[in-house]
């Protein structure tokens, strides 16, 4: 199936996707890698909270490059998304309603992907120019100083994906 959906995602929507399915975001997206999720562990272990709203948001696994002028960032491309296990769990348990990534995702993470009834996405590696397009708007959120590994706010328009894993735990990988 193809899906066009307005972020933030709902469970109602969440619970319709299947591995597979070919999805549209339109909306806000939040960058983060391996430093940054690190950065995020840290704050939960001591009870701070997180420079962003997790619940219900979407955590895109990417490090955009400088944008050229006239556009909001770079290349775009998705890194591999199990560098991010260790720590996507707890943001898992906390509210995200999704991740966007490549690759396949650990035991651990779709055991809790099928606990919280979220989604992991996936992007197609390589065309980090190709969805760059999609990205209409890019705002610092928080660790700057990590630079391309900050967190950052990406306001999206259709951005392309599939669902990898859906709330059932369905694997794209497996299909």
């Amino acid at each position: 199936m193809k899906y066009n959906i307005k972020l933030p995602m709902d469970l109602e929507t969440r619970k319709k996707l299947r591995a597979g399915d070919e999805v549209y975001l339109t909306g806000i997206i939040y960058t983060a890698r391996d430093a940054a999720h690190k950065r995020l562990h840290e704050l939960r272990e001591k009870g701070e909270p997180y420079p962003f709203d997790v619940k219900d948001a979407i955590v895109y696994y990417v490090g955009p490059t400088p944008p050229k002028p006239g556009h909001a960032v770079g290349s775009a491309g998705p890194t591999t998304a199990t560098r991010m296990d260790p720590y996507a769990p707890e943001l898992l348990d906390d509210g995200l309603a999704g991740m966007i990534g490549k690759g396949r995702r650990s035991k651990e993470v779709v055991d809790a992907i099928i606990r919280n009834q979220a989604i992991n996405f996936v992007a197609v590696g390589g065309a980090g120019a190709l969805l760059s397009q999609s990205i209409k708007k890019a705002e610092p959120v928080a660790f700057e100083e990590l630079l391309s590994e900050a967190i950052v706010r990406l306001t999206v328009e259709d951005f392309p994906c599939f669902v990898g894993v859906d709330t059932l735990g369905n694997d794209i990988y497996d299909e």
